[in-house]
């Protein structure tokens, strides 16, 4: 096993940090760095600014855009764009229903599709979980009942990320309920967010904002030619795109960045002794405990890119335990911060005039509270627990 990165590999991440440097608009990086709420235009404008680059789709064939890069390259661009700050790809079209498309569709769907995905002109939403139906998700009960050459939709879908400015979702539809197996006669269908009968309604979070959505199907018509896969297999869909999903779940890159601003807050706020907060003995030993998992995870992390690398094969079930680990120290990243910020940790932005105010604080209470749901999308991290119990280790 082999987990150091060779000469090019060492030089090609000096080329994705340089070029990082010099194209990452600065209004883009500010917000990044003060926790601003990124819109949709914030965020096509990066995602184009790589297409045109060619590096929004790192993973995908080259015939369809994708850069030909290995594992290890994928990685450390990834962590390269987390560490300076760059704003998120969204995950819904690139690196979920993309390869989908791309492993399970035909070559109309990768025709119609894929381009719109690739340069950022249509947006994607994801619709798994539903009242009901979260962790134990092959308890959907949104139902797709075929008429000629039409699916009839009916039902809702819960927790659904960016629904509200969303073009398309792609959606876990029951086609079939006599099945005693409950993973079977689930089909993975494409809609257009524009069909009428389609309702969105927003979920205001804790934290104030609105990210995620409940979104209502109410006798929706869905062209059979939207259908991915077999009519009845979309669980094998499914179980594909989560493997994507999770692997990209650990945001070390960006782990990184936010403990290096925790680390620089800490060295100039000072106690009611006059000393800097980093040399209080308790905040410093949760401090390293954090660090030293986050070195752990990202050394479980190449272990994974080597194996994928020599074998050439997509992870197991125990790529679960980038997913565990990482939202675990994202969270624990924030509950640091607002131990060392203390009052300061203002909900709003209106304390950007207070005497008091340093740019680590803002937005960090909202952060905070936003931050308590990682453990529990792409899968909870009990659920994740039980399938690497039952997958890996065969208990």
């Amino acid at each position: 096993m082999d987990l150091n990165y060779s000469q090019d590999e060492s030089a090609f991440r000096d080329e994705v940090r340089g070029w990082i440097k010099q194209n990452l608009p600065q209004d883009l990086r500010e917000k990044i760095a003060n926790y601003d709420e990124l819109g949709r235009e914030d965020l096509l404008r990066w995602h184009k600014i790589l297409a045109k680059k060619g590096w929004v789709a790192p993973a995908w064939p080259k015939e369809f855009g994708g850069t030909d890069w290995n594992v290890v390259q994928r990685y450390i661009f990834e962590e390269e764009c987390g560490f300076a700050g760059t704003p998120p790809l969204i995950p819904f079209g690139l690196s979920m229903c993309g390869p989908v498309i791309l492993r399970f569709g035909t070559p109309e769907q990768k025709k119609r599709f894929l381009p719109d995905i690739y340069n950022g002109d249509v947006f994607w939403c994801q619709g798994y979980s539903e009242p009901g139906s979260g962790s134990d998700l092959a308890s959907l009960k949104t139902k797709a009942e075929r008429e000629g050459d039409h699916y009839i939709v009916n039902g809702q879908k819960i927790w659904t990320t960016l629904g509200h400015i969303a073009d398309w979702i792609f959606c876990l539809v029951r086609t079939d309920s006599t099945l005693s197996k409950r993973q079977e006669g689930i089909s993975f269908l494409l809609i257009d967010m524009k069909t009428p009968g389609i309702t969105v309604r927003p979920l205001i979070l804790m934290d104030g904002g609105h990210e995620v959505n409940e979104v209502f199907f109410d006798n929706v018509k869905v062209p059979v030619e939207n259908l991915i896969f077999e009519e009845g297999k979309g669980w094998t869909v499914a179980k594909y795109l989560l493997g994507h999903e999770r692997m990209n779940t650990g945001r070390i890159g960006a782990s990184k960045r936010e403990l290096e601003k925790l680390k620089e807050f800490a060295a100039r706020q000072t106690g009611d002794d006059g000393r800097p907060l980093i040399e209080d003995s308790r905040f410093r030993d949760r401090l390293t405990r954090v660090e030293v998992e986050l070195m752990a995870l990202e050394i479980t992390n190449l272990r994974f890119l080597d194996q994928m690398r020599r074998s050439g094969q997509p992870p197991g079930a125990d790529v679960s335990m980038l997913k565990i680990k990482g939202t675990e120290i994202q969270q624990a990243l924030t509950e640091l911060s607002m131990q060392a910020v203390g009052p300061m940790a203002q909900p709003f932005k209106s304390v950007a005039n207070d005497p008091d105010f340093d740019e680590f604080t803002a937005g960090l209470a909202p952060r905070y509270c936003n931050f308590r749901k990682t453990t529990i999308y792409a899968g909870s991290n009990e659920i994740q627990r039980n399938i690497i119990s039952k997958m890996t280790l065969g208990l």
